[in-house]
């Protein structure tokens, strides 16, 4: 069946096609890269933290177990949904809110230009050091355990 209003070579029909997919590519181009031009703005009240997706809904921001809440949403750097599962044991630095419950309602995937920028609650902090941490002077040897 031919879809085109007049009886016209099928040359004519496909080059038309063509064209049209041309111009929506064009269309899609364009708005892709207005999409990454655009600076993200996050609420004053995001959180910044480690978070890796353990299994689905159970997430650990900042080493600590938590949930995601009922509808959380996960956006990459694109602002596009992101599905929790695809992110299983990935450590990843984020923006993210929590909810009445203490439970993370949405999540903002950072780029590396968004993850240099300072925010409350950036990482774990903690007031010591493990052993395995410390770095011995320079010719000493590490000291030996005897039982």
């Amino acid at each position: 069946m031919n879809r085109c209003d007049t009886p016209t070579p099928s040359r004519q029909c496909r080059r038309a096609s063509a064209l049209a997919a041309a111009f929506c590519l064009g269309l899609f181009t364009a708005a892709t890269a207005h999409a990454q031009a655009v600076q993200r703005e996050f609420p004053a009240k995001a959180l910044r933290g480690s978070m890796v997706v353990v299994q689905p809904p159970l997430v650990a921001m900042d080493d600590k177990p938590t949930r995601f809440a009922p509808g959380a949403r996960i956006l990459d750097t694109s602002n596009r949904l992101v599905q929790p599962s695809s992110l299983v044991n990935q450590e990843l630095t984020v923006n993210y809110t929590v909810d009445l419950r203490g439970q993370v309602h949405q999540v903002w995937l950072l780029s590396e230009a968004e993850a240099k920028v300072k925010r409350a609650g950036s990482g774990v902090q903690r007031n010591y050091v493990f052993e395995s941490q410390q770095t011995l002077p320079a010719g000493t040897a590490a000291p030996v355990k005897t039982n």
